[in-house]
């Protein structure tokens, strides 16, 4: 499924960018990717239905330069294939916070010490149909 790929967001330390989409009925995974640009992510964000070895897990990264980092493994999995998914992303000098669907929130470490996020990029099984800072 084709992406979304959106440029010079703008999102500073305090703010909180929502993204709401579909997940496709078939899904296998989908990714949302946030940082400078796609060389350089702060958080690459991953739900994993059944994909790579991997079955309701949440596998997150980074990427400095074009070299990924450590991945780190969320088991909370709150998706469904065929329906409606928000995530809220929110981010200071240390870490990013991902709260999912159902409320459960957790932390990523800011690796690349960003000061603004201007890059998002999405793909696979989720099309975007909202999304709004505050």
């Amino acid at each position: 499924m084709a992406g979304l790929v959106a440029n010079n967001l703008k999102l500073q330390p305090g703010q909180s960018l929502l993204v709401r989409g579909e997940v496709a009925p078939s899904a296998s995974r989908f990714i949302v990717n946030l940082g400078q640009d796609i060389d350089n992510l702060c958080l690459h964000f991953n739900p994993r239905f059944n994909s790579q070895g991997d079955t309701n897990t949440i596998v997150c990264n980074s990427k400095e330069k074009g070299v990924w980092g450590v991945e780190h493994r969320e088991k909370a999995f709150p998706f469904q294939p065929g329906s409606v998914a928000e995530v809220t992303f929110s981010f200071n000098k240390e870490d990013l916070l991902i709260k999912l669907p159902d409320g459960h929130t957790f932390k990523f470490p800011n690796r690349l010490n960003l000061e603004t996020i201007d890059y998002l990029h999405t793909s696979d099984d989720f099309k975007v149909k909202c999304m709004t800072i505050d």
